[in-house]
C-alpha cells in the first residue's frame, strides 16, 4: 500500500512551492493568488536559490513561478535539498 502511494501524482498548486516573501510566512494556507504573496515592496525570492532568480536563472515572481516552469515544485510535494 504505501508503494502506491508514492506514485500517485502531485497536484499542481497555483505557484511555486519553493516561492518566498514576506508575505507568506504570515499565511495560514497555500497561496492562491499573486496578492497572498505581494506587498507593498513586492519582492518575493526562491526558497532553492535564497535569491530573486531561480535555479533556472530567470527572475523570481508569482506570474512567473507556475507550473510549466522547469524548476517549479508543487507546494504539496516535499522540499528539494
Amino acid at each position: 500500500m504505501k508503494d502506491s502511494i508514492q506514485h500517485l501524482p502531485v497536484l499542481k498548486t497555483p505557484f511555486c512551492g519553493d516561492l518566498r516573501s514576506k508575505k507568506f510566512f504570515l499565511s495560514d494556507q497555500i497561496a492562491a493568488t499573486a496578492d497572498d504573496y505581494l506587498d507593498a515592496s513586492s519582492h518575493c525570492w526562491c526558497y532553492h536559490t535564497q535569491q530573486v532568480v531561480g535555479p533556472d536563472g530567470n527572475i523570481v515572481m508569482p506570474e512567473r513561478c507556475v507550473p510549466g516552469r522547469g524548476c517549479y515544485r508543487s507546494a504539496l510535494e516535499p522540499a528539494r535539498n
